[in-house]
């Protein structure tokens, strides 16, 4: 079950407001909050000692992994927390799926050939996409360092951000960020 209420982000009195819940009235202002007073609507914000494990979904969102035990594709509900790094879009998925049922055919994913360090997850990915051959994203492939720093590195600094300020909200009733420029960077409202 989701238990994540959601961050939700607005914009007010030139500062942007993260909170669970909207608010009545802007914390910085107390004027009554509607939607013809917001420079920006309200919108749900975003929708490390161990390693990180990556897999491939089909177009209809079946994971396909490699790890241990050799290819997996039936466990995809052990995938409730993860990120997306990127995906194919509309003529693509067909491709997509071809490709990724190729590479489920192949005999080299067996748990035999399974190695931590030189043959794993990311083997299997990498190798998957160089395949797919599908612009920079397959480019990227090519290296485990430049993928890592052009795809996973920025989504999971998004991810370390988005958690940080979720652990903050739990302790306040808003968050809020002010525009470059002025006196005060961030102020954070307790819960009362």
């Amino acid at each position: 079950m989701d238990t994540d209420p959601g961050i939700l982000c607005f914009q007010h009195c030139n500062s942007k407001v993260f909170c669970f819940k909207l608010p009545e009235k802007c914390p910085l202002c107390s004027s009554h909050l509607s939607t013809a007073h917001f420079r920006l609507l309200p919108f749900s914000d975003y929708l490390n000692c161990m390693d990180l494990h990556i897999g491939v979904t089909n177009s209809e969102g079946r994971v396909v992994e490699f790890d241990r035990a050799g290819l997996q594709q039936c466990r995809t509900g052990m995938w409730y927390q993860c990120l997306v790094v990127d995906g194919a879009a509309g003529p693509w998925r067909e491709h997509w799926d071809c490709t990724l049922k190729a590479m489920t055919d192949q005999d080299c994913w067996s748990p035999q050939r399974y190695n931590e360090e030189t043959f794993n997850c990311y083997t299997f990915v990498l190798t998957f996409l160089r395949n797919l051959r599908y612009g920079n994203l397959s480019k990227a492939a090519g290296s485990r360092t430049v993928f890592c720093e052009n795809f996973i590195v920025p989504r999971t600094t998004a991810a370390g951000k988005y958690i940080s300020l979720y652990r903050k909200l739990s302790d306040m009733d808003c968050y809020i960020q002010r525009h470059p420029g002025a006196d005060v960077a961030y102020v954070a409202l307790p819960k009362r």
